[in-house]
């Protein structure tokens, strides 16, 4: 894998965390105290996204760099959030909250598509 594969998927990571802090944080569990707790949702999360992503040729350089193929980023996030809700109420043992993964999806839909966005504007090394 090259360099550029490695840094987005990295950032990938940073942008599903940037999700789960801002989401803890909205309902006043913003301290590391909670670190355990939000990791129930970073994980499925991640998990759920790193199965629909490739599905979707997201690590493709084709399709990663292409500003008019940014609507794959969102639509990945919005198949993957409902499966992230899925696999964290299995976790958690309790049943899935329909609005839960809706605004996990529509948020984390959000941040990824800015996230790729800025990706494909940078200018690359050479």
């Amino acid at each position: 894998m090259r360099i550029a594969p490695k840094l987005l998927i990295a950032g990938d990571l940073v942008a599903i965390a940037v999700v789960t802090v801002i989401g803890f944080a909205t309902h006043g569990e913003g301290s590391a105290a909670v670190l355990p707790r939000m990791l129930t949702t970073f994980l499925p999360l991640c998990l759920g996204w790193f199965l629909v992503a490739p599905l979707l040729g997201l690590y493709q350089a084709g399709i990663f760099s292409d500003l008019r193929q940014q609507w794959r980023p969102f639509l990945a996030m919005l198949i993957a959030g409902p499966l992230a809700a899925l696999l964290r109420a299995i976790l958690l043992n309790t049943v899935v909250i329909p609005i839960f993964g809706l605004v996990l999806s529509s948020s984390a839909g959000l941040v990824m598509l800015v996230w790729r966005i800025l990706w494909a504007l940078r200018k690359p090394s050479r």
